[in-house]
């Protein structure tokens, strides 16, 4: 895959996820969407608690303008092709005795991660995004203080980039990585 160079052998399900915006507008069955819950839901996490939950509308339901509301313009222009768009969140605290989960954002991104990786098994797209208005996502969603509000995402169908506003198409395609040397560090921190 273009801009998909390894240095060590990984699966090629992870090596080829990308988050591509092109989509067709085509829904997607109940079955294909709590396919990609049911992946979230085998992450791994501290105490087994679980703390993700993902908000969720598919196009054409009542429950799509107040997400899609929340999102900026640009990411409004190639998500109206969406199939669903989420929102994800990350309760801060273990619910069996209510103390800090350190963890809890890091578990709900291997949620996340497995989710997204699921769409990709699929031939899905699936897009995570951090541009959206957060305190509205808290206030008009009724997320309660317990949960951190995290991302929001997108999946659907995939369509050729062309379908995409002007400016996208030239950024739609996967993306390089660091080399693994600017991110690990052995034995202490250093710059």
């Amino acid at each position: 895959m273009k801009n998909r160079n390894f240095d060590h052998p990984v699966n090629s399900l992870i090596l080829n996820r990308w988050s591509a915006r092109a989509m067709t507008g085509e829904s997607i069955s109940d079955g294909e969407l709590f396919s990609l819950f049911e992946a979230a839901r085998w992450a791994p996490s501290s105490y087994n608690a679980q703390p993700w939950r993902f908000i969720y509308a598919k196009r054409e339901t009542p429950e799509w303008d107040p997400l899609f509301n929340l999102l900026i313009e640009f990411n409004q222009s190639w998500t109206k092709n969406a199939a669903v768009l989420g929102v994800i969140l990350a309760r801060k605290t273990f619910e069996r005795n209510n103390k800090p989960s350190v963890t809890h954002g890091l578990d709900t991104g291997a949620a996340w991660q497995n989710l997204s990786l699921e769409g990709a098994s699929r031939n899905l797209v699936v897009h995570g995004m951090e541009g959206f208005d957060y305190a509205r996502a808290r206030k008009e969603l009724h997320v309660p203080e317990e949960f951190e509000v995290l991302a929001m995402f997108a999946v659907g169908k995939p369509a050729p980039k062309e379908s995409l506003p002007q400016e996208l198409q030239e950024r739609e395609a996967p993306s390089p990585r660091k080399k693994i040397s600017e991110f690990i560090i052995e034995g202490k921190f250093r710059k």
